[in-house]
């Protein structure tokens, strides 16, 4: 991420919903912070009033956004799991599973490009995006061992991923809350691996 010398730059956010970056002394738009995150600049978005770090709504409107111009990376059945979340009492591993599980997609972002670019060439690498794709998977499975420290104990039983809304194998006097957390979490890898598919 691109910052200043003193850190990221500092928007600020006043009550007529205006955007002030104070590193230019400009006003800016939703549309300029789309395109400092795409340039990989960074900034902390800060209500002008209270002082308060609003820079996780202000980025949610972004995806707002950039969803109602049409480009849709979210689909319905993973916004509803996501949904589902909010309140949960489990709930709290779900930002570093998603975090976790974007990261090494990312990682593979500029072979994917590479590949992409080649196909529009005449070659069409299929077998490599498969293979990436199953390298994703062992990612997110990872990623669920390191969240989840009762998941390793079924993967040790080589239960491996369960079919979607399959019960996961266990103790035979596995708490309730704990299987239907791993439900979930199996039901969001499979949208995550959906992802990558549409992406391919």
């Amino acid at each position: 991420m691109a910052e200043t010398k003193d850190g990221p730059i500092t928007i600020k956010k006043y009550a007529n919903r205006r955007l002030y970056n104070t590193a230019t002394s400009s006003y800016v738009t939703l549309d300029h912070l789309c395109q400092m995150v795409k340039d990989g600049t960074d900034f902390v978005v800060y209500d002008a009033k209270s002082g308060d770090d609003i820079t996780r709504s202000v980025l949610t409107q972004i995806i707002v956004e950039e969803e109602n111009k049409g480009q849709n990376l979210l689909p319905i059945g993973f916004l509803r799991q996501l949904i589902s979340f909010y309140g949960d009492s489990l709930g709290g591993l779900v930002p570093r599973y998603l975090e976790h599980s974007m990261q090494s997609f990312a990682r593979n972002e500029e072979q994917m490009r590479s590949l992409l670019h080649n196909a529009f060439e005449g070659i069409f690498p299929l077998q490599n995006f498969e293979e990436m794709n199953k390298q994703n998977v062992a990612l997110f499975e990872n990623a669920m061992k390191m969240f989840t420290p009762f998941y390793g104990e079924a993967g040790a039983k080589g239960a491996g991923r369960p079919a979607e809304g399959a019960a996961v194998a266990g103790d035979g006097n596995e708490d309730p809350t704990i299987r239907e957390l791993k439900n979930k979490l199996n039901d969001m890898q499979t949208q995550l691996n959906s992802l990558i598919t549409k992406k391919s």
